[in-house]
């Protein structure tokens, strides 16, 4: 009587090395949106100090600023922001609406 051989066959192989193919794949993109997410969110968090120091330096001006849009630049942590401040008149003459917005490249943070 013949022992009968021990061992995976060829197909099994092949299937384990899909599954783990697969696998490692996903992990992979996971891992992936996780640093772009992550890389997004500094991003963000550098173009609201970007907006928070333009809109301070508004404030301890202390200037009425005129109606209209205004541009600057802010260099936060080695990277170059774009913004642009709009000031808008209220119904009430003494307040002034002013929206911040910074811009990576052509982009809104």
């Amino acid at each position: 009587m013949s022992r009968p051989l021990r061992g995976f066959t060829l197909i099994e192989v092949l299937v384990a090395l899909g599954i783990v193919a697969i696998t490692l794949v996903a992990g992979l993109k996971a891992t992936m949106a996780l640093t772009d997410n992550a890389q997004r969110q500094a991003d963000s968090l550098l173009a609201q100090v970007c907006a928070e120091n333009e809109l301070i330096r508004l404030r301890l001006s202390r200037q009425t600023p005129p109606v209209g849009r205004s541009d600057f630049a802010c260099d936060q942590a080695g990277q170059v922001f774009q913004g642009r401040l709009v000031v808008a008149p209220t119904p009430n003459p003494i307040f002034r609406r002013v929206d911040a917005q910074v811009l990576d490249g052509e982009y809104i943070v």
